[in-house]
């Protein structure tokens, strides 16, 4: 089995957080979102992946050793591929086409998920999908009385399904989709400007192959920052029921209400963390309550009061102590 993961896009909605790092290594709960996402899904096959295939931008080569890196962790060969213009779904999977060989799963690096996930080795493609209350935003999947699609459509304008697809396939015969990707482009065929694996799946079905679904309980978007914060919360309470804390943070009259997750190195001082923080590595924080939030590697932060934040890495934060004598109704708003 092969993974590809196409994560080429820069991530405009989640800037100024992506202006630096690409979208796909943007940390939750302590791990970038696409090591949680190649993490779940080697677990959920069970058997070897032999190889991760990740088709990027001009990330660097730091980014790329991280990638190749983690591929190896899971005793995968790492590949990196490169998506020069972004011309849509198709195009994307289609750069990695060189690793297209035998079963596949393609995983496009913008999400997270919980899902009871089975693979059934026998089975000609399987689409994971969700239900949602806006279709217009996806692509969408239709299905006859026996859970097969029927029909696959790009942001539809009109109802046709609540299904939207997530993002993750698995496809028996990757060489047979890495043709039908090429007479995409070959031929010039477009959906709304741009070259979509939609168009392909709709041609594979059409001669005979046939798709089932399977269900996610939760798709957790990472788009933009409350998202993205969102996304933290769930993951912590999700994978770490109490709190995930390295052996070498320091603390110093400090409350932790989990779930959190704080990184090594972290030094903490006369602070409330929690629920619902990721503290990066190196961090030093002093006389600061912070709840609900996603705190890079190597901040400082001191006298603060945070909520619904996300901070980047080495950020520096500094608000003051006050000292103060209100009387009878009085009202202070900073």
């Amino acid at each position: 089995m092969k993974i590809i993961i196409p994560m080429a896009g820069r991530g405009t909605r989640l800037r100024p957080h992506t202006i630096t790092v690409p979208k796909p290594l943007v940390p939750v709960a302590g791990k970038p979102i696409v090591q949680h996402l190649v993490e779940d899904l080697a677990k959920a096959y069970g058997s070897k992946i032999d190889e991760i295939a990740y088709i990027v931008g001009d990330f660097g080569t730091a980014v790329e050793k991280q990638l190749v890196a983690l591929a190896e962790r899971l005793g995968a060969k790492g590949s990196i591929y490169y998506q020069k213009e972004q011309l849509g779904t198709a195009h994307a999977i289609l750069c990695a086409k060189e690793s297209m060989s035998g079963p596949v799963i393609v995983a496009f690096a913008d999400t997270l998920f919980k899902a009871d996930f089975k693979f059934d080795n026998s089975q000609e493609g399987i689409i994971w999908v969700k239900q949602v209350t806006d279709p217009s935003a996806f692509g969408v999947v239709k299905l006859d009385e026996k859970g097969h699609i029927t029909d696959f459509v790009e942001k539809p304008d009109t109802f046709v399904s609540d299904l939207a697809i997530i993002g993750i396939y698995y496809f028996k015969d990757a060489e047979y989709l890495r043709d039908e990707l090429q007479y995409l482009l070959d031929n010039d065929l477009r959906e709304k400007g741009e070259y979509q694996l939609t168009n392909a799946l709709e041609n594979m079905k059409r001669k005979g192959t046939r798709f089932s679904t399977h269900s996610i309980s939760e798709w957790l978007d990472c788009g933009n920052k409350d998202a993205v914060i969102y996304a933290n919360s769930r993951v912590l309470e999700i994978k770490s029921e109490t709190a995930s804390i390295a052996t070498d943070a320091k603390f110093t009259n400090v409350t932790i209400i989990p779930p959190v997750h704080i990184g090594s190195g972290a030094v903490i001082k006369n602070s409330v963390i929690g629920p619902h923080v990721t503290i990066g590595r190196a961090c030093r924080i002093n006389n600061s309550v912070i709840s609900k939030s996603l705190i890079q590697d190597a901040c400082k932060i001191s006298y603060a009061v945070l909520e619904n934040t996300m901070l980047g890495s080495s950020v520096e934060l500094f608000g003051k102590a006050e000292e103060l004598s209100l009387g009878d109704f009085s009202v202070k708003k900073n």
